[in-house]
C-alpha cells in the first residue's frame, strides 16, 4: 500500500474524537478530570458493597473494599502527583467512607483514627508510595525503558558518602505546573526516603519498609 492510499482525514474533514476514548488502557474523558472518574467509579462499587455488608464480616467487607474500591483509587494514581488538594479531597472522601463502612462507624466520626485502625495510608501518602515504588523499580531495572528519559541518576562531582546512595536528579521548575510533573514529584519523594529504604534487598522488603516509614511519618 502506497502512502497516497492512506488518508486519515478523508476529504480534509475534521473528525472529532469520541468521548470518552481509550488510550493504552487509561480512560481519558474529555471535559472530566481523572479525580471525577475515579471517585465516581469507587463510589459505585462502594454502594454495591454497602447493600450486602450487613451479611458479611468486617474482614470480608475489608477484602471487598480493597479489591473493588481502593483499587480504583490506586489505579494510575501517580498521575495525580502534585494535584491541588481540593481535587484529592474528593478521592479522600471515598476512602473515608470506605473506612466507616468496614468499621461500622457513623458519618460524623473522624476518619483519621479509622484509617489508622485499618492500617491504611491516606490518599496523598498512597500517591507517595506509588512514586517511590516506581523509582525503586527504576533502580532495580524492572521499569519500562522510557523511564530512563524521565529520571536521571544523581552523580556528584566528588565522591562523598551520599554518592553511594541511590538518588535521582531533581529537575528544578520555577512555574507552578512544573512542580506537578512526574520528573519533579518522583525524584523529590524518592530523595526524601531514608538510606536503608533505598538499599532494600528485594521489592517485598522495600514495600514493607516503605509502608512502615510512611505510616509512622503521617501517624506520629
Amino acid at each position: 500500500m502506497t502512502p497516497s492510499c492512506i488518508n486519515p482525514v478523508p476529504q480534509q474533514r475534521h473528525i472529532p474524537p469520541s468521548r470518552p476514548f481509550r488510550h493504552e488502557s487509561l480512560m481519558l474523558n474529555l471535559g472530566w478530570s481523572m479525580t471525577n472518574l475515579s471517585s465516581r467509579a469507587a463510589y459505585f462499587e462502594l454502594h454495591k458493597i454497602s447493600t450486602i455488608c450487613h451479611t458479611l464480616s468486617s474482614q470480608t467487607t475489608n477484602t471487598l473494599v480493597c479489591a473493588f474500591v481502593l483499587s480504583k483509587l490506586d489505579y494510575c494514581n501517580s498521575l495525580l502527583s502534585g494535584c491541588p488538594l481540593y481535587l484529592l479531597h474528593k478521592l479522600q472522601k471515598v476512602q473515608n467512607s470506605a473506612a466507616r463502612l468496614i468499621l461500622k462507624a457513623r458519618k460524623r466520626d473522624h476518619a483519621t483514627p479509622l484509617l489508622r485502625t485499618l492500617h491504611w495510608l491516606p490518599l496523598q501518602t498512597r500517591i507517595d508510595y506509588k512514586l517511590s515504588t516506581l523509582c525503586f523499580n527504576f533502580f532495580s531495572g524492572s521499569s519500562p525503558a522510557y523511564f530512563s528519559e524521565l529520571l536521571t541518576v544523581y552523580s556528584p562531582a566528588r565522591q562523598l558518602r551520599a554518592s553511594s546512595d541511590c538518588r535521582i536528579l531533581t529537575h528544578t521548575k520555577t512555574k507552578t505546573y512544573g512542580q506537578r510533573t512526574f520528573t519533579f514529584c518522583a525524584p523529590t519523594q524518592w530523595n526524601s526516603l531514608p538510606f536503608h529504604i533505598h538499599h532494600s534487598q528485594s521489592p517485598q522488603a522495600f514495600k514493607r519498609a516503605l509502608k512502615t516509614h510512611l505510616f509512622k511519618k503521617y501517624n506520629p
